[in-house]
């Protein structure tokens, strides 16, 4: 039991106290969804891998969105998780290609640009069309608005303005969302919609 608590306190978002209950919780499930579970961690850890080209999780390699012929392969949005592809997929209005980072700078718990993907977006980039045909590629930056998230943008635009010079990097614009309040959003959240207005 001590062992299994132990093993659940790894993963994400799991506390002592939450890794006891669902310990409990398995012990009391029956013999056949025990196995049911551990099946299928088995299946996911043997079948699905991370695409060699924007490392999005899958079972095929390269994945569907990096070998799509319907999809905008000089358009690629930066995300920090597979996650947020989901998020971003249902909204129907992006028909570019992904790139996951799996993850955002953080010195204080020891992520660096090593620990990140960083290094095969580059290679991507230095792939791109030569500076006369690159006026249609762009790189679009979206990952979260905290500071990490910041951070991570900030370090990723350099890095790629100093592989090519030419390309279009952009960053998601932020503000107030859809169906709140101005009145409830922070000075920060403002003053970034104020920032990122449009003409209509």
């Amino acid at each position: 039991m001590a062992r299994l608590i132990e093993e659940l306190r790894k993963l994400p978002g799991i506390g002592s106290k939450s890794a006891q209950r669902l310990a409990f919780h398995i012990l009391r499930a029956s013999d056949a969804d025990a196995d049911s579970l551990s099946a299928a961690i088995r299946e996911l850890k043997v079948q699905l891998r991370l695409c060699s080209i924007c490392n999005n999780v899958t079972d095929v390699d390269p994945c569907i969105y990096c070998t799509s012929a319907t999809r905008n392969q000089q358009l690629i949005c930066v995300v920090e998780e597979p996650t947020s592809i989901h998020a971003i997929e249902k909204s129907r209005s992006f028909n570019g290609v992904y790139h996951v980072l799996h993850g955002t700078l953080s010195p204080l718990n020891g992520v660096g640009p090593e620990q990140l993907r960083i290094s095969n977006l580059l290679t991507r980039v230095q792939n791109s069309p030569p500076d006369s045909e690159i006026s249609n590629f762009e790189v679009i930056l979206a990952t979260s608005p905290t500071i990490e998230g910041e951070a991570t943008s900030t370090y990723i635009a350099a890095q790629l303005h100093h592989a090519n010079a030419a390309l279009h990097v952009t960053r998601i614009a932020t503000g107030i969302p859809a169906g709140s309040d101005i009145e409830y959003s922070d000075e920060v959240t403002i003053s970034r919609a104020l920032e990122g207005r449009r003409k209509l």
